[in-house]
């Protein structure tokens, strides 16, 4: 066959397939049988194969995966992915509504109602009708570049039919799991001996992320969508344009409507409580928007929120069984956390064994005791955790109980601090699972990213007396771990050994300790582990202060100068470098070779002109308040998360909190507006 016969065939058969592929998994009708499907995918493959440069870029074979990512680039989002604002009560959502009327000032207007899913949220962006990239939420500002993976999602297109599409959008929804495939999966998950998942969205989220595309097509995950962004979109308003993006071959939800008053939105909700059972994959709640785009910009912003949407969210379902004891955990900040022993008993499709009873003061509420009959819930249909007590039903040698005033683990006398209600272990450098915690922490993909150490294998280096705290990770050797064994007692009782660090397995380790080398400060800083530090906090605080050198000199209130660095980070900061354990870990870890200042090249500045100037920025702009603060930072400039005397200026957008302009009023600190910002970079 020559190359063109060959060309047109190939366009021919990705054309042909794709509109299948959209039939079946998008529209469920199909219109070929799925022998004729397999064979038209076999011709393809064939002819792919001997002309390899002539495959498409929406070409179906792609769909079977086959791609490994060994870490996920980071994506900043163009619209920030704002999450909703939740409620449990009907009467809220009244409130909601009555919001709503009110801002508008009596304009007509309507709502549209859909399912919430209870899956991954996900951000697809198409330009010139195939598909860029698919982003997780993450942070909301940015997220995983997970498109080698979503491409294995059958019923998200990689080219659009038609051609009436903007030239670029991004359409958001839902990635989910089926709960035909989650027990299938569980079934195959048990045969070979591994833990099942514990429901179907941690499965959905947990097969996005791995690393071969081939095993994430095996998933048969599934993709809703119910929110289109960008220019020159069809329609003004929400509705027509989902509707709109089905001619295009998206998979578009069938349940949603329409709303003119709350009581159509309980109408709506009601029908769904009773009916969500039915579905064929899980739903948490019903999500509520106004239709029009227009009355929502009018409608606009809060923080972490838009106001012209709500989620409503289904109560829990409620269980009874009996407590037979509880436990004491300690985890890697020293929290000890007390965990109730149930009778089994099946609670919203999966049994429930154990249940987190949070701290003491929820045990006293409670007056909880070992025997009692107890109600649980799952906390987001996730969490299962003890609501009530059936004390109706104790006996008369039930006995209040006494919470653990020692550590379960170490043996060192609990704290408690003011205004807390965990009790901690301060043991931080001397307590197993503390130290345990923080190297898997340490190790953790979002963090050194060192993946090959995982599966128990710091529990066995630990064991062995291998690694006493995370500087000690890069002192092992190929000598030192080739060998090591993992004992288990299997319900027989005879002791098995199983050799856990085989040749490669010793490799691997090897290189993504050496890797790990090369991960920027913001990442390190984050993966020490610095109660309260997170990941958004640990980048604030190396973009401000440069180095951990700086970082460990600034006093209290140097800290608080750093944005978004309240009190409590302030104080936890202070605390951990007030450690000298904790800073000769620093030391072994700069003699490493870790990265301990930011690079100074990825922050390269456009100019000077806000040199030695602080701003606080607050409310909403025209732009996404990270990309104003980063104007600030490109000019020169420091951002600062609380207004203070060496505040320089204080730049409000709408809605900027009146506690806010108070003090910036009091301390006589200039407030200049987003127009009068952009003409001081003139």
């Amino acid at each position: 066959m020559d190359r063109e016969t060959a060309k047109r065939l190939i366009d021919k058969l990705t054309q042909e397939i794709n509109k299948h592929n959209f039939d079946y998994y998008s529209l469920s009708v199909p219109t070929i049988s799925d022998y004729d499907f397999d064979m038209l995918l076999e011709e393809l493959v064939r002819l792919e194969k001997e002309f390899p440069e002539l495959a498409l870029a929406d070409s179906p074979t792609k769909r079977v995966g086959g791609e490994v990512t060994k870490s996920f680039r980071q994506i900043v989002h163009k619209n920030p992915m704002l999450s909703l604002s939740n409620t449990y009560s009907e009467e809220e959502v009244e409130e909601f509504d009555q919001r709503v009327r009110k801002l508008l000032g009596g304009e007509d207007f309507e709502y549209v109602c859909e399912l919430k899913y209870d899956g991954l949220a996900i951000g697809l962006t198409y330009k010139d009708g195939m598909l860029l990239h698919a982003v997780t939420r993450g942070d909301g500002e940015k997220g995983d570049d997970v498109t080698t993976n979503v491409k294995t999602i059958k019923s998200v297109p990689m080219r659009l039919f038609g051609g009436d599409f903007p030239e670029e959008f991004e359409i958001r929804g839902e990635i989910v799991m089926p709960r035909a495939e989650f027990e299938r999966l569980n079934e195959e998950r048990a045969d070979i001996g591994e833990a099942p998942f514990a429901n179907p969205r941690n499965a959905a989220s947990g097969s996005l992320k791995m690393q071969d595309s081939a095993e994430v097509a095996k998933r048969a995950l599934d993709c809703y969508l119910y929110h289109m962004i960008g220019d020159k979109l069809p329609f003004g308003n929400h509705y027509e344009n989902l509707m709109k993006t089905r001619d295009w071959g998206f998979k578009i939800p069938i349940y949603m409507v329409k709303c003119k008053s709350s009581q159509d939105i309980f109408g709506f909700i009601h029908e769904w409580n009773e009916a969500r059972e039915k579905l064929p994959f899980d739903i948490d709640g019903i999500v509520i928007k106004v239709n029009s785009f227009e009355q929502q910009r009018k409608l606009g912003f809060t923080a972490k929120s838009p106001r012209w949407a709500i989620a409503y969210k289904f109560k829990a379902e409620r269980v009874s069984t009996k407590l037979i004891s509880i436990v004491y955990q300690v985890g890697r900040t020293g929290a000890v956390t007390p965990v109730a022993n149930l009778e089994p008993v099946q609670l919203a499709g999966t049994t429930v064994k154990r249940a987190t009873l949070h701290n003491a003061d929820q045990i006293g509420r409670l007056d909880i005791r070992e025997g009692d009959r107890v109600f649980v819930e799952k906390g987001g249909e996730i969490i299962p955790k003890i609501v009530d007590v059936d004390a109706s039903s104790r006996t008369m040698f039930s006995e209040p109980l006494r919470y653990i005033t020692h550590c379960p683990e170490c043996g060192t006398e609990l704290v408690r601090k003011d205004g807390e209600a965990i009790h901690y272990c301060p043991n931080e450098n001397g307590c197993p699972p503390q130290i345990k915690g923080k190297i898997e922490h340490f190790i953790s993909r979002k963090a050194m990213n060192i993946d090959s150490l995982g599966e128990g294998k710091v529990e066995i280096l630990f064991d062995k007396g291998l690694v006493k705290n995370v500087a000690d990770i890069y002192d092992l050797s190929y000598e030192s771990m080739i060998g090591l064994e993992k004992e288990y007692v299997p319900e027989s009782g005879e002791k098995v050994r199983v050799v856990k660090f085989r040749e490669k397995t010793v490799e691997n380790i090897l290189k993504g300790v050496e890797d790990s080398k090369k991960v920027p400060f913001e990442r390190v800083l984050f993966a020490l582990g610095i109660r309260y530090v997170g990941e958004t906090i640990a980048k604030k605080l190396a973009t401000h202060f440069k180095n951990i050198d700086e970082l460990e000199k600034a006093d209290f209130d140097e800290l608080k100068e750093a944005e978004e660095i309240g009190e409590m980070i302030a104080g936890a900061v202070r605390g951990y470098f007030n450690n000298v354990e904790n800073l000769g870990i620093i030391v072994g870890l700069k003699e490493k070779g870790l990265q301990f200042s930011i690079d100074e090249s990825a922050y390269e500045k456009l100019s000077d002109k806000l040199e030695g100037k602080t701003f606080v920025v607050s409310g909403v702009f025209s732009k996404p308040r990270e990309e104003i603060k980063e104007m600030i930072a490109l000019h020169g400039g420091k951002n600062s998360g609380s207004i203070s005397s060496k505040t320089s200026f204080v730049l409000a957008g709408e809605n900027m909190g009146p506690e806010k302009r108070k003090k910036a009023q009091q301390l006589n600190i200039p407030v200049i507006s987003e127009d009068e910002f952009f003409r001081m970079l003139e």
